[in-house]
């Protein structure tokens, strides 16, 4: 391999060869001329070797970068990379397209948030600078990295999901931030035009179904045969069902699109618990389960919304009764968790259970688990789906383990210290 760096080491040889001919015409010290060449040789050699390394170094440094520049080209979202100074040191095609910017006007660029007065410059930096946007949904904590949000811009209107983590050294110092942000407009567009036709649809639904319910219980209270009797209930059990499925549309449609607003209040979690489990002893006896209730010795309050609390954790009681087996029981448990204000709840039961495969799915949209619909025909497959959505809008998790014939517990977490509606990751574009 030729190196441009070794013209300079052939220049210091002739050099040398050129100082020893004048020593020996003029000084014909063929010892000292003898001991000067080996130490030019042994310089000439070091230097030499240093000048392969520092190429090949070079060559291997352009070789990375190039491969950098070749992946960050083509990362479909857009990357932009600062220094703690808010200098721009990367900022790739798909950045440039977002923010309708050309990389070579922005990179070595200084970000500030004066910049929001230049109409150019006003979108990227209240990305960089979240707390000058519009609106900011904030999907991790705050103190800890990576750090996810969405920002939504009305004027152009722009959907974005920003992760920004930090680059530290190896003495784990920042030395810059890395932001990943994924445009969502088309993505949020297409969801909103989803919920607004399932919306339209169940209204549409709604209102017969009301007629047909209010009908057949007009028709039950007339005197009719057994027969007739029976033919009346079925249909109105059917209708009642289609109903709920009608709502729980409706609810998940709301949730999506953030139009299910939170009014959140301190509440006793252990009365507000012993209240429903009074109400569903009704189905419980139904179903031949027991209710077990383990209160903690000390009160513990929780910032909810009663009214979506209420929803969630009856559906979660239903389905532990539903899908429980004849004299199973229920078991509800409050505690506080240690590491962070938050109390957590788990309801087990000795039900059915299942597999691993239905636990990862089980909070997704339509999922029904095959033995559930075995035991239960009815049902939408939103029920969790919709609890999950109110758990994480409160800020808190939610889970589930479970075993196969031997039941399913559910744990979930609410925050003892009064918060902001939280956004949680949704199901599109998690």
């Amino acid at each position: 391999m030729q190196y441009p760096e070794m013209k300079n080491i052939r220049t210091f040889l002739l050099l040398a060869l050129l100082l020893l001919a004048i020593e020996i015409v003029f000084w014909g010290n063929w010892a000292g001329v003898f001991f000067s060449a080996i130490i030019l040789l042994l310089i000439g050699a070091f230097i030499m070797l240093n000048i392969v390394r520092v190429a090949d170094a070079s060559l291997a440094m352009k070789m990375e970068r190039s491969r950098l520049n070749s992946i960050v080209s083509n990362i479909s979202d857009a990357l932009v990379v600062y220094d703690t100074n808010f200098k721009i040191m990367i900022f790739n095609e798909t950045a440039e397209k977002i923010f309708n910017l050309p990389a070579s006007s922005i990179v070595g660029r200084t970000i500030a948030p004066t910049d929001i007065k230049f109409p150019e410059l006003k979108i990227l930096a209240q990305t960089v600078f979240s707390t000058l946007a519009p609106t900011v949904l904030r999907i991790t904590e705050t103190d800890s990295y990576p750090q996810i949000i969405d920002v939504t811009f009305e004027d152009p209107t722009l959907e974005l999901r920003v992760n920004t983590s930090q680059l530290v050294d190896d003495q784990g110092r920042v030395f810059g931030f890395l932001k990943i942000i994924k445009d969502k407009t088309r993505e949020t567009e297409l969801l909103k035009s989803k919920n607004d036709f399932i919306a339209i649809a169940a209204h549409q639904l709604r209102t017969p179904l009301s007629a047909i319910i209010w009908a057949l219980e007009s028709l039950k209270k007339e005197k009719m045969s057994a027969e007739q009797n029976e033919l009346a209930e079925t249909a109105l059990g059917a209708s009642n069902n289609l109903l709920k499925t009608v709502e729980d549309l409706l609810n998940a449609a709301k949730i999506e699109e953030g139009k299910t607003g939170f009014d959140f209040q301190k509440v006793d979690l252990v009365k507000f618990l012993q209240e429903l489990l009074t109400e569903a002893q009704i189905i419980a006896r139904k179903y031949k389960v027991n209710l077990f209730f383990e209160p903690p010795t000390e009160p513990i309050e929780v910032f909810v919304d009663r009214e979506k609390l209420l929803m969630a954790v009856s559906n979660l009681l239903d389905n532990s009764i539903k899908y429980n087996v004849s004299n199973g029981q229920v078991t509800v448990n409050i505690q506080k968790l240690s590491d962070k204000p938050f109390a957590q709840v788990s309801i087990a039961d000795t039900g059915i259970g299942m597999s691993q495969e239905d636990i990862n799915k089980l909070f997704t949209k339509f999922f029904r688990a095959s033995d559930v619909i075995k035991k239960e025909t009815s049902g939408s497959g939103l029920g969790l789906y919709i609890v999950k959505n109110i758990i994480q809008k409160h800020g808190g998790e939610i889970w589930a383990d479970s075993e196969k014939g031997r039941g399913t517990t559910f744990y979930f977490t609410l925050p003892m210290e009064r918060r902001a509606e939280v956004s949680a990751p949704g199901p599109f574009g998690s």
